[in-house]
């Protein structure tokens, strides 16, 4: 593998924090190069030019953290683009001046609780995810409040799970119950009902974010993006989660 296959296999593992989904599969990444003596270029879009300033930092400073880890680069250099506070960002980024410094007199604190509230929404999309389809197959919601992380089949989305939990410090190993709240506590039957419709409404209101932005995105840039009918059919599907989530059990 090369280094320039490397730095783009880091990047992947960039997530944009509000949409739990990495920064290459996002099209974020709009140029990657590497120079013979180690230098890694990045450049880095976004879906709008005021995208939120927090977020955009968090991506830029991920993405610096991950491509100067690479073995074989030398020197990482990352760029945000096209957004109002980019010159800040990428200033403060090859500083290592952290948030707080770089936005200094507008920031109080820096972003590890915001980045922890985007992982828990994410551990509770991703039970919804690895849920759906044992309901599907015939589980019972009873099955589902004793089932352990080593009942269910192996899948993307329950590696997925399993990452985010970790994440968190919450047990992700096969005899750590399947579904659990925000702190990582086992989610009794009489609570599931609203549980699960919680974890549906988390998922889709990540899902219909990430057709949004991938549609804001195209427009801007004219990548491929979500159809129009896609983003539509997740706008639906969001307010109907949120509905469901009103319901009384």
């Amino acid at each position: 593998m090369t280094v320039a296959s490397r730095v783009l296999a880091a990047l992947d593992t960039v997530r944009d924090p509000e949409l739990d989904t990495s920064i290459v599969e996002l099209q974020f990444v709009s140029s990657c190069t590497v120079a013979a003596e180690g230098v890694a270029r990045v450049r880095l879009r976004l879906p709008t030019f005021f995208c939120a300033p927090n977020f955009a930092f968090l991506m830029v400073a991920d993405a610096y953290d991950a491509v100067s880890a690479v073995e074989g680069v030398t020197r990482a250099e990352i760029v945000l683009e096209d957004h109002f506070t980019a010159s800040t960002i990428n200033d403060g980024v090859a500083a290592r001046a952290g948030f707080v410094a770089t936005f200094d007199g507008e920031a109080q604190n820096e972003l590890h609780e915001l980045r922890k509230t985007f992982v828990r929404k994410a551990m509770l999309a991703g039970q919804d995810r690895v849920a759906r389809p044992l309901l599907a197959a015939g589980a019972q919601p009873a099955d589902l409040a004793e089932m352990r992380l080593g009942d269910v089949p192996p899948s993307p989305d329950l590696r997925r799970l399993r990452e985010r939990r970790a994440e968190l410090g919450i047990r992700s190993d096969d005899d750590a119950p399947l579904l659990v709240d925000d702190t990582g506590a086992p989610v009794g039957l009489e609570a599931l009902p609203l549980h699960l419709r919680r974890v549906r409404s988390t998922r889709v209101n990540i899902e219909a974010n990430t057709g949004h932005c991938l549609s804001l995105l195209a427009t801007r840039y004219g990548v491929g993006s979500a159809t129009d009918e896609q983003v539509a059919e997740q706008r639906a599907a969001q307010v109907t989660a949120q509905m469901a989530t009103r319901t009384t059990p």
